[in-house]
């Protein structure tokens, strides 16, 4: 375990040569921008087994203008109830499902429609922004059961920040120090959780994407700057060539990712995802890339302040209580989740659970 102290020696001296790689002598391309928008059919079918008969599917609505527009969501299936219902607090939607208790083989098919395009935020660059409300910038500098914003957690972004003046140059700092000192776990199961406390407490900064990019937000609300994750699914291909940052084939029921976004006076939501940087270090062909290679460095060049549209987004909800659930709230709502008499059933494990979800570009 790497000794706190030591941990933020590697951090600062990485920082400070952080740009140096971009000077290498073969360059790659990964530099979204928007470019036009995509219209993509996203569907679920969910077909749980061992007496289910209640299912919760997120449903991709998050709207943003400039990246996000979502459109019609219709489903059928032998359901006894299905509705739209959204999360109270954070306006998390999806699609809420209730069989009858002698139903044989339930069943419920849901898609939705979603139109997305590439972002690329001037970051630090005056801008026209519509500042957020009290109640925005509240929320997003709270804490949650997972991420606190006090104690080690607030000490950790203090030392980061220590002698940034202004909230960009903040925002960036902690980016660079979470590519620089953590990594990609692929033991870690699904996303992961977002435990940040427990990360720091005891040095372990690994873990995949809702651990990684929590941390970020953990620390950005901690010294002020509202942060928040964003949850999705990848549903095509990287039109850059990057293997590691876009689904594989129609079928992405493991392709679920969380984003983040930082709140910056002059850009307003700015896209920010430390975690894909850490994805094609482990990932990307041939794998266990240096820091210094020409697609870690495009990566981690392109990632503050933009992200491609391959990528559609679910919500921006933590500690999600289920409506009609018996069980405790879940950490994020990411993943299709079902409960029967004896709980939740493993929304990691889509052949078992069962679901299976597919990405469809319309291209008319």
């Amino acid at each position: 375990m790497m000794n706190r102290r030591d941990m933020f020696k590697v951090g600062i001296a990485a920082s400070a040569v952080g740009l140096a790689p971009r000077l290498a002598s073969a360059q790659a391309t990964f530099a979204p921008v928007p470019k036009g928008w995509r219209t993509f059919v996203l569907t679920a079918r969910v077909e749980p087994q061992n007496g289910t008969t209640k299912a919760w599917i997120p449903l991709p609505t998050f709207e943003a203008a400039d990246w996000q527009r979502p459109g019609n969501v219709t489903w059928t299936g032998n359901a006894r109830t299905a509705e739209r219902v959204r999360d109270p607090k954070y306006g998390a939607e999806m699609l809420r499902v209730e069989w009858a208790s002698d139903q044989q083989s339930p069943a419920i098919e849901v898609a939705a429609q979603v139109r997305t395009q590439n972002r690329a935020v001037r970051v630090g660059l005056p801008q026209s922004v519509v500042p957020l409300t009290e109640a925005e910038r509240k929320l997003n500098l709270a804490a949650t059961e997972l991420l606190p914003t006090d104690g080690l957690v607030k000490e950790t972004a203090e030392e980061i920040v220590r002698g940034k003046r202004d909230d960009t140059a903040k925002a960036r700092a902690i980016y660079d120090w979470i590519v620089e000192n953590t990594f990609r776990n692929a033991k870690t199961l699904g996303c992961g959780v977002g435990d940040i406390a427990s990360m720091i407490k005891t040095g372990n900064l690994n873990g995949k994407c809702a651990d990684l990019n929590a941390l970020y937000v953990g620390l950005a609300r901690s010294v002020g700057l509202p942060a928040r994750d964003v949850y999705g699914i990848r549903v095509a291909p990287s039109e850059f060539g990057f293997k590691a940052l876009g689904a594989g084939s129609e079928v992405v029921s493991k392709a679920q990712h969380c984003r983040a976004e930082v709140w910056l006076a002059a850009s307003g939501w700015t896209p920010v995802d430390p975690a894909d940087v850490r994805k094609v270090v482990l990932e990307e062909p041939p794998a266990n890339l240096a820091m210094t290679d020409p697609k870690v460095v495009a990566a981690r060049r392109a990632l503050f302040g933009s992200w491609e549209g391959n990528w559609v987004a679910f919500n921006v909800a933590h500690d999600v209580k289920l409506p009609g659930s018996r069980e405790p709230a879940i950490p994020f709502l990411m993943y299709p989740q079902a409960e029967n008499k004896a709980g939740f059933l493993d929304s990691l494990d889509p052949d078992k659970f069962k679901y299976r979800i597919t990405a469809r570009e319309l291209t008319a």
